[in-house]
C-alpha cells in the first residue's frame, strides 16, 4: 500500500503564504517607481510628418501686343531735306568716254618720253593747265593725263600699274612719279648752266 506524504506543518503554510504576499508586494513597489520614472521624463512634443506641398504652377507672363511706331505726318507738298552727299570719286564711276571727250576736246599735247627734262617739266606744266580749266577731281586729272602718254610714256605707265593702285592716285601722286622718271635735276641744272653762259655770252 502506498505511503500518504505527511500533511504540512500549519506555521510552513503560513510561512510560505507570507513569503509568497511579500515578493508580490515588493513585485508591486518596483512596478510603481518604474511609472513614477516614466512620468517624470519631458514630455516631447510629436512633430508631425512634413507634408509635401505640391510645386506652383508655372505662370506663362501675358503677351503683350508690341505698340506700333506712329511715323509723323508729312504734307504732300513738304519738302524732304536730304543728307548732304560728299563727293567720293573712288565710289561713283567715272564715264571715262565722257571725260576723254571732253579733254579732246581741249587739244591737250601729248607726251612721248623725251629724255629732256626740260620739255618734260613744261608738257607737265601745259597739261595741268587744262586739267585746272576743266574743273577735275584729283582722279578725274590723273586719268586725263594717262589720256596724253604715248609710246616709250605709255609704257612707262603700264609699269607704274602694275606696282601700285593708280585708281587711288591722286594729281600730286602723279607729278612725283612722272618727275621720279623724266625729270633729271642733274641734267636741267646743267642745262640752265648752258643756257645762262649763252645769255651772258651774247
Amino acid at each position: 500500500m502506498p505511503v500518504n506524504p505527511p500533511e504540512p506543518d500549519l506555521v510552513t503554510v503560513v510561512a510560505n503564504l507570507q513569503r509568497q504576499l511579500l515578493e508580490q508586494q515588493q513585485e508591486t513597489n518596483r512596478l510603481r517607481e518604474q511609472i513614477a520614472q516614466i512620468n517624470q521624463r519631458p514630455q516631447v512634443d510629436e512633430v508631425p510628418p512634413p507634408v509635401h506641398q505640391a510645386p506652383p504652377a508655372y505662370q506663362v507672363p501675358p503677351i503683350v501686343p508690341p505698340v506700333p511706331e506712329v511715323q509723323p505726318e508729312i504734307p504732300r507738298n513738304a519738302e524732304v531735306p536730304m543728307a548732304p552727299v560728299r563727293e567720293q570719286a573712288n565710289v561713283q564711276p567715272v564715264r571715262e568716254d565722257l571725260l576723254y571727250e571732253r579733254f579732246r576736246r581741249m587739244k591737250a599735247p601729248e607726251f612721248e618720253g623725251p629724255t629732256d627734262p626740260i620739255a618734260a617739266d613744261n608738257w607737265l606744266i601745259d597739261i595741268q593747265v587744262i586739267l585746272d580749266f576743266m574743273r577735275l577731281t584729283e582722279q578725274e586729272k590723273v586719268l586725263c593725263a594717262s589720256f596724253a602718254l604715248k609710246k616709250d610714256a605709255r609704257h612707262w605707265w603700264m609699269t607704274v600699274q602694275m606696282r601700285r593702285d593708280v585708281l587711288a592716285m591722286d594729281w600730286q601722286d602723279f607729278v612725283t612719279e612722272f618727275r621720279a622718271m623724266y625729270y633729271n635735276t642733274e641734267i636741267l641744272a646743267a642745262q640752265q648752266d648752258e643756257f645762262t653762259s649763252l645769255q651772258q655770252g651774247s
